[in-house]
């Protein structure tokens, strides 16, 4: 196995705090860990409440590749969680912004290193009525196009009984049954040399969201609607929940 990127110090700390409460709050269902390259990848993930970042990263890290997550540039703003998000790695995505482009330039920096990268390609969490992965913003597939790094699905559901979308009110106890499944790469190889406009973006885009949408029916053990719900089509659902 080739030499995995070291992990910060920091990211240390708070994963030996982390873990045990996590572990304690938690039944976990973890599969798909053999289709976790060793090189840097890209896992494109859905998102459905607060809290699902951190259950999501709990699953990588065991899996002894510890996550750098992209997350809204204000977060850096917070007094302490700013530091911790600084010092272990994680990337600010300063959206709507002429700084927008930074997060891809960093994380391609970090894909070469070895590093494992989480995209959450909805951009917020899932608006759909019953929690099902929305269509995807094309940021992710500019990443994977441009760098060619493997893109991973992870569909992940039963956080959201930890703390509802939206929700103020943990719900630790009794622990929930959190699902976190990884699925094969994404085929994206005949697109690379296609122009990266428009279509291809979206072709890529749609693939993942596809390949993230069927794990997330394996662990429902339902089926998705035909149509992903599209904020583009539905602007009021913005301010909803």
């Amino acid at each position: 196995m080739p030499s995995l990127p070291p992990v910060p110090k920091t990211y240390r700390v708070v994963a030996f705090v982390l873990r045990p409460l996590l572990a304690a709050i938690t039944r976990r269902d973890w599969q798909g860990a053999e289709n976790l390259p060793d090189s840097g990848f890209i896992a494109a993930a859905n998102h459905v409440t607060e809290v699902d970042p951190v259950t999501l990263a709990h699953f990588l890290y065991n899996q002894r590749r510890p996550p750098k997550i992209t997350a809204k540039a204000s977060l850096w703003k917070v007094p302490v969680v700013g530091g911790v998000l600084s010092r272990t790695g994680m990337i600010p995505v300063h959206r709507g912004t002429s700084g927008a482009a930074q997060a891809l330039v960093d994380s391609t920096e970090q894909l070469d290193r070895g590093e494992c990268v989480v995209f959450f390609p909805e951009g917020t969490l899932t608006r759909d009525p019953d929690g099902w992965p929305m269509a995807g913003k094309t940021g992710v597939a500019r990443l994977a196009l441009t760098s060619r790094a493997p893109v991973v699905p992870i569909g992940q559901w039963g956080a959201e009984q930890l703390l509802a979308p939206y929700g103020k009110v943990f719900k630790p106890i009794p622990p929930k049954r959190v699902s976190v499944h990884a699925g094969p790469p994404v085929d994206l190889s005949d697109l690379y040399d296609r122009p990266l406009d428009a279509a291809t973006l979206r072709e890529a885009t749609d693939r993942i969201m596809a390949a993230i949408t069927a794990q997330v029916e394996r662990i429902r053990g339902e089926k998705a609607p035909a149509e992903r719900f599209d904020m583009r089509r539905n602007p009021g659902a913005e301010g909803r929940r």
